[in-house]
């Protein structure tokens, strides 16, 4: 009955299923209340064969009074088996749900860059909430309906057997039809199911899109065009769902139709058993009923079966993220380096996204600990790249980078990301207080840390002028603030942990002068004593870096002093000799 088209689909469903192992217990207490609830709900009939010939018939008062309180209690029964299997399964599906959630949550953290990068978040948002709530009816609704259902349908056949089993064959000659018919429409309800998470998808990225978008939205007037492109999802959506809806229906109708056409021709066939004295009139009673009774199980399990391909779609889904491979494995006995002395050095490192052209080729050099070293370039010339492989986003195909004379692909990630500081281009700051944001990642940190590393950022001042200090929100990505006080912010986060390696990566490209200037003054507190990387866009931030870095076409071109490479006349002395004052762009 439960036939589907795809091995896929029940491996799936088993992998979901092994989650419930945790919560084995609580399950097997359900099935035990849903076979019992079942068997409870398939006896009433046989009681009914015995109100016909025992009490109709024979005209039998005890009997009569025996089946009516029969009748009550086994339905009490019923009904308490029923909430507790309920009861039981929701918990089980709710914990399981929570615990693929949080796996996923945990594992979308944990995602390459490249594949983060790839998709919008609104999918993987999507794939957290509604995918992952599409599983618990494969957990709750589908294990009670398929355990309730099937005992049912089993004990409902074994009842038609015992009380005629020729009616009972003549009857199962329509059921083949059935079968058929749900293996027609199983494969068209996977590729259905399919279709509508994958618009739901699209739907909640629009959205998350437009709303993290908001002041360009509003900049450009575009809040018609967004608003026509949810709207298109949306009705893609629908469709996909009303498109599921229909070969659900049809499904259900089709079987049902089948049924009952059945229960028709057993009709006439009981009557004539009943005309002959082949059979007693409660038993056919009986026998009409439980055919009655068969097609509710049936038609459950039908949609049992819908359930499990739109289900196993939505895992799929799920599974697709928690299967995906991390391109920075981790090793099976890592090194834990802590305190690390912060020396740096590329030993001819070649790197590449994917299958493009090498954006570091065969590129090598060591910064000394305490060292400042400034990396120049134009565009896509290996810049950040080369921040991302010290921090270990990515893992070069050729070559190493190692710290203090260890490749990174040894060390424990963790530790070892704790001990580098880092100021991005655009610092995204974390919805909570302004002593979250400066403590983020370091539990614990006292008050006195964070005043220091404020201070040490220049950002000190300016939180004590506000009411609430420390505590004062600073709103979604630090809307409340400016740039140049987000990006103070984001020093004193780097530097409040006290790292050993410093990234700067063209921390004041989107300042203006005056702003640069005071960012430049808290930078350079922050690089004091600290392995620096900077990576810059202005020339006016590295003037006075220990050593310059110039790159091009993924190799390093030029390396000296400011001065030294002025003196050279090379790249470098062009783009300084171009310039117009302190910010002028290198590359």
């Amino acid at each position: 009955m439960l036939k589907l088209t795809d091995k896929n689909e029940w491996s799936s469903y088993l992998r979901v299923l092994k989650y419930c192992i945790p919560y084995k217990k609580r399950l097997i207490y359900a099935v035990i209340c849903m076979a019992l609830s079942a068997i409870a709900a398939i006896t009433p009939p046989w009681l009914i064969k015995n109100v016909v010939d025992d009490v109709l018939i024979r005209k039998e008062t005890y009997m009569l009074n025996l089946l009516c309180f029969s009748v009550v209690f086994l339905y009490i029964l019923k009904a308490v088996f029923t909430y507790a299997n309920l009861y039981l399964m929701t918990w089980v599906g709710q914990k399981v749900v929570i615990d693929i959630r949080l796996e996923l949550y945990d594992r979308t953290q944990r995602l390459s860059l490249l594949t983060l990068y790839s998709r919008r978040s609104g999918e993987f948002l999507s794939r957290i909430t509604n995918d992952v709530s599409t599983l618990q009816n494969i957990l709750a609704s589908v294990v009670v309906d398929f355990v309730v259902q099937g005992i049912t349908f089993v004990g409902i056949i074994g009842l038609l057997l015992f009380l005629n089993w020729r009616l009972t064959l003549a009857t199962f000659m329509v059921i083949p039809i059935a079968v058929f018919a749900i293996d027609q429409a199983s494969s068209k309800l996977r590729r259905v199911g399919t279709v509508i998470q994958e618009r739901l998808a699209m739907v909640a990225a629009i959205a998350q899109e437009a709303v993290s978008s908001i002041k360009i939205v509003r900049s450009f007037a575009t809040e018609e065009e967004e608003y026509e492109r949810f709207k298109e999802e949306s009705d893609l959506h629908f469709k996909a769902v009303m498109k599921g809806t229909q070969v659900r229906g049809a499904l259900e109708g089709i079987v049902e139709v089948i049924l009952i056409a059945a229960l028709a021709a057993i009709l006439w066939i009981g009557g004539r058993n009943v005309i002959g004295g082949k059979l007693t009139a409660g038993g056919l009673i009986a026998f009409l009923t439980y055919i009655g009774l068969l097609v509710q199980p049936v038609r459950v399990l039908s949609r049992v079966v819908s359930t499990i391909q739109q289900g196993a779609a939505s895992a799929d889904r799920v599974f697709e993220i928690l299967d995906e491979a991390n391109e920075v494995p981790l090793t099976e006995h890592p090194v834990v380096h802590s305190p690390m002395k912060g020396h740096v050095s590329f030993e001819n490192v070649d790197f590449r996204y994917n299958d493009s052209k090498h954006v570091l080729n065969g590129i090598s050099f060591e910064i000394k600990p305490g060292e400042k070293v400034a990396i120049v370039g134009p565009t896509g010339a290996g810049k950040s790249t080369i921040a991302d492989l010290v921090m270990r986003f990515y893992d070069p195909q050729g070559g190493a980078v190692k710290v203090d004379g260890i490749d990174l692909r040894d060390l424990e990630l963790k530790s070892y990301r704790r001990q580098i500081g880092v100021v991005p281009q655009d610092p995204v700051l974390m919805k909570g207080t302004l002593a979250y944001n400066i403590g983020y990642g370091c539990r614990g940190m006292t008050k006195a840390s964070l005043e220091r590393a404020a201070k040490m950022a220049g950002i000190y001042d300016f939180i004590m002028t506000l009411p609430r200090g420390f505590d004062t929100e600073v709103g979604e990505r630090g809307v409340t603030l400016s740039g140049g006080q987000r990006q103070r912010v984001a020093i004193a986060r780097a530097v409040v942990r006290d790292p050993r390696i410093l990234i700067m990566d063209e921390a004041t490209s989107s300042l203006d002068a005056l702003v640069e200037q005071q960012v430049q003054e808290a930078m350079h507190n922050a690089m004091e004593g600290r392995t620096s990387i900077v990576i810059a866009h202005r020339l006016s931030t590295i003037r006075d870096a220990d050593r310059i870095l110039v790159l091009r076409d993924g190799k390093i071109a030029e390396a000296g002093t400011h001065d030294e490479l002025v003196a050279a006349g090379g790249h470098y002395y062009r783009l300084f000799a171009a310039s117009n004052g302190e910010h002028t762009e290198v590359g």
